[in-house]
């Protein structure tokens, strides 16, 4: 075999087997309109019979775009980062980009600085990062970036451009639905201090019950796993038989958890306590009983950030474009059903 036969085809490859010039070959792979169709089907059937790929350094040198978007993230191990990362992933190939991810063990002005730095020296067009923790949008907001960044993940209320899930809207949704199935209160497990979703979430459920003449009673927190789930379940059920009878827990991971501590304390769900969670991951419908929940819509995030991100790489959004969030379902199963009202009196 040649040495011609073991290098992939070029343009020019491209250009002579097709009959034409190396300048339409580069107007058909442009898209241009000035090129007739008859032309642009042989050159298409050319390139597809010869395997052609463009070179995207080539590429970037002529038309100053390296089409590649970069990705910071972290905690990338838990199911709302993870699926925000596929989200974006696939949201950016769709539109024709690469993406270059960094995954950090921590968000802080350091590695975020460190991160954009990397991100820059690969040529990326702009950045899309997941920042769920109030400190890393704080040091985001510091950060100078030659390059335009969006943030999601981040709940609502941030001085950077953002696309997030409507947290407080979830949290209205769970503990409307449980008010509605005639529990007189509902308890709240929320996630950790530093993340502003857990913030807008506890926001959402406060609001409601306060909206409803309703006294908001002990708050717990977690730190989203299922084993902080089931150590504040184990507190939890000492309340059973003392008004508590319903309980929104911020995460679903967190509700297996709880789900696990009132099943061993011999408390029926939802039958004694009722339990939503939130996330509504693929094993929710699976648990003992399958889990009420709040569905967060991870592809749209990840669609509108992208979409976001390009619109202020090529200009087309305001200088300080607003917010948006995106609706969260709630989706009712198994775990919660319409609840007897509780005596007069009952300490809570």
């Amino acid at each position: 075999m040649s040495p011609a036969q073991l290098r992939p085809p070029t343009m020019a490859d491209v250009a002579r087997q097709a009959g034409v010039s190396h300048q339409t070959v580069s107007r058909v792979l442009g898209d241009h309109p000035n090129v007739r169709e008859e032309t642009r089907a042989r050159v298409l059937r050319v390139i597809e019979e010869m395997g052609y790929r463009r070179n995207s350094s080539a590429r970037a040198l002529a038309t100053r775009r390296t089409r590649t978007l970069g990705v910071v993230a972290s905690d990338t191990t838990l199911y709302g980062p993870a699926s925000t990362l596929f989200a974006l992933e696939e949201a950016a190939r769709a539109e024709g980009y690469l993406v270059s991810t960094v995954s950090l063990r921590e968000l802080t002005m350091a590695t975020l600085s460190e991160a954009l730095d990397h991100l820059s020296e690969g040529g990326v067009e702009g950045v899309v990062a997941i920042a769920p923790q109030r400190s890393a949008v704080d040091a985001l907001a510091e950060l100078r970036s030659p390059f335009p960044v969006v943030v999601v993940g981040s709940g609502q209320g941030v001085d950077i451009p953002s696309v997030s899930v409507d947290q407080r809207l979830g949290a209205t949704l769970a503990t409307r639905h449980l008010l509605a199935a005639g529990h007189r209160r509902v308890w709240h497990l929320a996630g950790p201090e530093d993340w502003l979703e857990a913030a807008d979430r506890a926001a959402g459920w406060r609001a409601t019950l306060e909206a409803a003449d309703v006294e908001p009673p002990l708050l717990l927190r977690g730190d989203w796993s299922p084993l902080s789930g089931y150590r504040a379940g184990q507190e939890l059920a000492g309340w059973v038989g003392r008004g508590l009878t319903a309980v929104f827990v911020a995460n679903d991971q967190m509700a297996l958890g709880v789900l696990r501590a009132l099943r061993e304390a011999g408390v029926r769900t939802p039958q004694d306590v009722a339990v939503v969670g939130f996330d509504d991951i693929p094993e929710s419908e699976f648990f003992a009983p399958p889990l009420t929940t709040v569905r967060q819509d991870f592809s749209a995030v990840g669609k509108q950030g992208i979409a976001l991100l390009l619109e202020m790489i090529e200009g087309r959004s305001p200088a300080t474009p607003s917010p948006i969030a995106i609706e969260p379902q709630l989706v009712v199963r198994a775990s919660t059903f319409p609840h007897a009202a509780q005596p007069e009196g009952v300490p809570l």
